[in-house]
């Protein structure tokens, strides 16, 4: 908690699902000609985030979390269970729990119901996971349907409370929303009141688009019942996304695409973990060194 709460660093984000994962091969240089089935496309990804977490630039301690898919989780690396080798490199071990998105409604979109949320945290726990991620987007400045995105989320994150894991809440504000600005406004009211109504012992963490004003949740950062507000790089470059993170006090970084947008499959270890390097030593510029 304490490392999570005050680290210098960000957390990385290696929790691409089904229908994000051959966006993220693509990007690594591996086609979809590469697997004729789920359970090769899996293997393939499970092979690169392998790849990423046992790179020596990974555990250099400037990665503090790293949050997981659920076949990762799952998993192993070098013999060790996923979240073991996390802790044993310094990096604390989050799960994305949530099943994908609702289709858009009211300018948003909910997360899909996990019946089986339960199970899951109770298994991840017994992992060592610590916390956990869940998703929903807002593409337009909908005071109502924001309300309901917010309303979900808590509602869930108490659950996960519940099971004494952390649960960190993202709603995404999508960059290419022409009312951003507005939605960042409405959302940024809406986790007011949420997380103001929260008991005294009970705290969350925070997965927030960069906003389009800087400095816009400094008082989010600053609230009582916020353990972290990570950053998403929601679709910029590793480059436009520092530069406008490094403009937000007290935001580090939870970048997905951002952290391994340099890195190819047919890399030799030395250049892959070179390219890893300078990614992990730019992105944490951007989170501890503020404009």
């Amino acid at each position: 908690m304490q490392q999570i709460k005050e680290g210098d660093g960000f957390i990385a984000a290696l929790d691409q699902s089904g229908g994000s994962t051959p966006k993220a091969l693509k990007g690594f240089g591996i086609g979809e000609d590469a697997y004729s089935s789920e359970d090769e496309m899996f293997a393939l990804i499970h092979q690169m985030r392998q790849r990423i977490i046992t790179a020596p630039s990974f555990g250099s301690g400037k990665i503090i979390g790293a949050i997981l898919f659920e076949m990762t989780m799952d998993g192993e690396a070098d013999g060790t269970p996923v979240p073991t080798l996390l802790w044993e490199r310094g990096v604390v071990p989050f799960l994305k729990v949530d099943k994908g998105l609702e289709e858009e409604a009211d300018g948003v979109q909910l997360m899909k119901p996990m019946p089986d949320l339960d199970g899951l945290l109770e298994r991840a726990k017994a992992k060592g996971v610590f916390g956990t991620k869940m998703r929903s987007v807002i593409n337009s400045a909908s005071p109502s349907g924001i309300a309901a995105i917010v309303e979900q989320q808590f509602a869930v994150g108490n659950r996960i409370i519940d099971h004494g894991l952390m649960p960190i809440i993202e709603p995404e504000v999508s960059i290419k929303s022409p009312e951003r600005a507005a939605a960042d406004a409405i959302l940024k009211e809406e986790l007011t009141r949420a997380l103001d109504a929260l008991p005294e012992d009970r705290q969350v963490m925070l997965k927030l688009s960069i906003p389009a004003e800087a400095g816009l949740y400094d008082s989010i950062v600053a609230h009582p019942r916020v353990a972290r507000v990570v950053a998403l790089s929601g679709g910029f470059s590793q480059e436009e996304a520092c530069t406008e993170l490094a403009k937000n006090d007290g935001m580090i970084a939870s970048f997905s695409r951002a952290l391994l947008q340099d890195l190819r499959h047919d890399m030799d270890d030395d250049e892959f973990d070179r390219t890893l390097g300078a990614a992990i030593d730019k992105i944490y510029r951007a989170s501890v060194v503020k404009d």
